[in-house]
């Protein structure tokens, strides 16, 4: 199993999806890190300079087709994981993981390896209402 985190120190989950810089990436076998590596993420500091097609008119925020092409490339580096583990996101983005079969956890587990560990044990809180 592959677990991704986001991060922008390697050690302590981002409290935001959007805004993470990296993800680290963990192999699981056997409820056992096996292996882990950093991955570069998309986000907010990418998109900052692109005119958002967001509008009222479109529905709720992060469900828009700008919203939905922005979190295809924030998945993309992951699609070979099976869970994405943060300290808080948005609704569109948690729905967007979905669609891609990435489990989106929410959590207020601060330490990564600690969250890994505790995701592959089953006892990792999914604290669903962070999601905004």
């Amino acid at each position: 199993m592959k677990i991704a985190v986001v991060t922008d120190d390697e050690t302590t989950i981002c409290q935001h999806f959007g805004r993470a810089q990296y993800y680290m990436v963990f192999d699981v076998e056997n409820g056992k890190i096996t292996g882990k590596e950093r991955r570069d993420k998309m986000g907010h500091r990418h998109f900052a300079s692109q005119e958002s097609g967001h509008s009222a008119a479109t529905g709720p925020h992060g469900y828009d087709a700008d919203s939905q092409r922005k979190h295809a490339s924030m998945a993309e580096p992951i699609k070979d994981c099976q869970a994405l583990i943060a300290g808080g996101m948005g609704m569109g983005a948690c729905d967007s993981m979905k669609s891609y079969n990435i489990e989106p956890i929410v959590t207020d587990v601060s330490n990564i390896e600690t969250a890994v560990k505790l995701y592959a044990e089953g006892k990792l809180p999914n604290m669903m209402d962070r999601l905004h």
